[in-house]
């Protein structure tokens, strides 16, 4: 069923709960990169203000949360220390929260001190791409924070991940992965119902595993959590739709709406996007078409 389980009446008050749940049951979460190096944009939203004002729009737009990195996860990316990390990314969600926008501010980190602070400034989510293994020391942080917070599969880390990936069955791995990392949080005392799972597109995969992790994700429905997935401007959208071309990533649009479309007929139910509004009517559509959107 589109939506997937837990999506609307599970999660405690505040943060998921509180954030905008369109009639169709999902949420879109705009990316808001403030870094000099993401794939898509990096370096447009660097400044603090322009970062500000891209958060502000992306709510405008329909977004329910805002994603605030301040180190790229791109493959073969260079880590940052936590010190620059923060230098770019506080300013940000404390702006966004004096602005007072209703929408709910994720902080994307594997760093304890970087989420510790972002908490501290406002956010109310932990986007860990590491699902708690870069710092096992996350885990008890969202715990007694009352956070939420996002485990997502990689294979390896950003600078090796693209780096041959091999599976036996892709999806059986990943589900597995997120299963035991989802007990692992909920034995570190993170409520399970303040958790989201991300199977991470593009994180350690080739084309054919993104596909068939998209084609079969109600399999992932299973562990009981809503699903978020992330294919926005992604490199492999452009190698199916213009082989043997280069597409800039802003151009990957057509590509990014066919998939979240299709993970959301398949249960997705948060959707980690660029491009706010148009993924948002499209899935709009979808979820009228589906019969969740309502007369």
């Amino acid at each position: 069923m589109p939506g997937g389980p837990g999506v609307s009446g599970d999660v405690p008050a505040g943060g998921l709960a509180a954030s905008r749940v369109a009639p169709g049951g999902f949420r879109v979460m705009g990316i808001l990169n403030v870094t000099p190096d993401s794939f898509s944009d990096g370096g447009r939203f660097l400044d603090a203000g322009a970062a500000i004002e891209q958060g502000r729009l992306l709510v405008s737009e329909g977004a329910a949360i805002v994603d605030v990195g301040g180190e790229s996860t791109r493959p073969g990316a260079e880590p940052v220390f936590a010190e620059e990390e923060l230098t770019r990314v506080r300013p940000v969600i404390e702006g966004l929260m004096a602005a007072a926008t209703g929408a709910q501010i994720s902080i994307d980190t594997t760093k304890v001190a970087v989420a510790e602070a972002a908490l501290a400034a406002g956010a109310s989510l932990v986007n860990d791409v590491s699902a708690f293994r870069a710092d096992p020391e996350m885990a008890g942080l969202v715990a007694d924070s009352g956070a939420d917070c996002c485990l997502m599969h990689m294979l390896g880390e950003p600078r090796t991940m693209q780096r041959d990936p091999r599976y036996g069955d892709v999806v059986d791995e990943v589900r597995a992965f997120l299963e035991e990392r989802l007990e692992f949080a909920v034995g570190e005392g993170v409520s399970e119902q303040r958790v989201l799972l991300d199977p991470g597109i593009g994180f350690g995969k080739t084309v054919a595993h993104n596909l068939e992790l998209l084609d079969r994700l109600e399999e992932f429905l299973t562990l009981g959590r809503p699903i978020l997935i992330g294919t926005s401007r992604k490199s492999f959208l452009a190698r199916i739709s213009s082989p043997g071309e280069e597409v800039a990533a802003a151009n990957r649009l057509t590509g990014t709406i066919a998939s979240n479309v299709l993970a959301y007929e398949r249960g997705a139910s948060v959707f980690r996007v660029h491009d706010v509004r148009p993924v948002g009517e499209a899935l709009a559509v979808a979820a009228a078409v589906l019969g969740n959107g309502g007369a």
